[in-house]
Formats: C-alpha cells, structure tokens, sequence
C-alpha cells in the first residue's frame, strides 16, 4: 500500500506531461474495424487505407493514423483491419467526412475501391465505435522511436460493463491508478477512452503498444502480480465494474503511423 499514492502520482504526472495538454481539451477517435469475413479482400482495403484514406485525413491535419491486422496470437472470432483516427473535436469527424466528397487526390486515389458492388465488398462489414479521451490520458501518444521497432505488437482491449454507472466507476478506477501501475509494468498505453456510441457500450477502450510478443505476455504478468493492483482491484466500490472483455492482440500494417 505504501507505493500506491507516490506511483499514481509519478505516472499521470509523466503522461499529462508528455501529452502537453490539459485535461479539459481531450481528443475524439474513431476505432474502425474492418471485419473481412470468409469472402474479405484485405489487400484491397490496404491498397484503400494506405494510398488513398490516411493520406487525405494527412492532409486534413487528422493522424498519427494507426493501421493493424490481427496477429497470429490473436482470439478474436474474426480477420480484421482496425484503423485508429483521433480527431481534435467530435464536430472534426463531420467536417473530415465531408471534406473527402470534394477531395480529387482522395477520389481518384480510391476510384476501384469505392467502384466495387454489393457483390464484391472488400469486407463482411465495418464495425466502429467513438471514444472520447480520459482524465488520464487526453491526448493519443507515440513513444519515441516507436516506428523503428519493426517486431512491435499491441492490443486493444475493450472493457464492457453492465450499466452506466459501473462503466462510469471503471473510468474512474482507471482516472485514479490503474494506468500508473501499466507504465511501472512495461504496459505502454497508445490511448484511452470512453465510449460515446459503439458496439459494447457502456465501454471503455484502449491500446498499449509493447517492443515484441514476449515482451507483451512479460508485461501483463507483472501488472497481474503487481502490489498495487492487488490493492486497487479489491477497493469495493470497483467491484463487478467490467462484465466482458474483448482482446485484440495486433501488428501494423507497414504503412502505420503509430
């Protein structure tokens, strides 16, 4: 008990510095998942992403822009392409939308992929939610050097719960110790938020990037031994908070921004 408070102080202060932001400009991101299914054609949804998509959201001042496959370790029921785009404001996803319509680079650039029918969609369907950055971390940040590390891998992790109020308590626990315990455990977050509409909610959602595969299974290792997660996760007010957890253990595509 004795680490706890000096902890928790160390790593928010190290990730609102880092973030150089205050706590009352948070970002927006859409977490986009492209689910391919049995007749999925993910080089084409790359060749999209990559030639056409991340450049015109470049120009629109929107990224970094993270691009990820599922690895072979991953246990999700599903191939996906999962895109990661922040925005500035939540009006900022609207106005990126419409800009597309008038952006030549960005039709011609995505002219075969945009031609395709009903018959030959690239994907099952895609499947996105919205999430609103937290006290915690305000900003989506990428280490230093992180695109140097050609053998990094990361997970996203959605965290359901099963009412508002227990979702609310999750942010909470999360706001007030839990992600100064991930830093001290070589757990690396990307971002964390809140969701405003999706699939699961009421959720929380975030992404931690790690330097290999072996360094990822190290690191959730000793969060789960840690001594302040032992203290933190049996404070009874944070009981019951997460009813399901979906994992989605990822590596990025070659043209990823983060």
């Amino acid at each position: 008990m004795k680490t706890f408070i000096p902890l928790l102080f160390v790593g928010i202060a190290m990730l609102l510095t880092e973030s150089r932001v205050t706590a009352d400009s948070p970002q927006y991101y859409e977490i986009r998942s492209y689910l391919l299914g049995e007749q999925g054609d993910a080089e084409a949804i790359h060749q999209y992403l990559r030639d056409a998509l991340v450049p015109a959201m470049n120009r629109q001042d929107v990224g970094p822009i993270g691009v990820f496959h599922n690895a072979a370790e991953d246990e999700s029921d599903s191939p996906r392409i999962v895109v990661v785009i922040p925005h500035k404001s939540a009006d900022g996803i609207t106005v990126c939308k419409s800009e597309l319509v008038s952006d030549a680079k960005y039709q011609k650039a995505a002219e075969s992929y945009l031609a395709r029918g009903p018959k030959s969609s690239p994907y099952e369907r895609i499947e996105s939610e919205l999430l609103v950055a937290m006290d915690c971390m305000p900003l989506l940040k990428v280490p230093e050097n992180q695109l140097k590390k050609r053998s990094r891998v990361f997970e996203l992790r959605v965290y359901e719960s099963a009412n508002e109020r227990l979702g609310d308590l999750k942010v909470h626990m999360f706001n007030h110790g839990e992600v100064p315990i991930f830093l001290d455990c070589g757990i690396q977050p990307i971002f964390i938020g809140q969701a405003v509409i999706g699939p699961f909610t009421p959720n929380l959602s975030y992404l931690t990037a790690y330097p290999s595969e072996k360094a990822r299974n190290e690191a959730w290792t000793a969060f789960r031994s840690h001594p302040d997660w032992q203290v933190l996760k049996k404070i009874s007010k944070y009981a019951g908070t997460v009813s399901k957890i979906h994992k989605y253990v990822l590596t990025p595509a070659e043209y990823s921004q983060i």
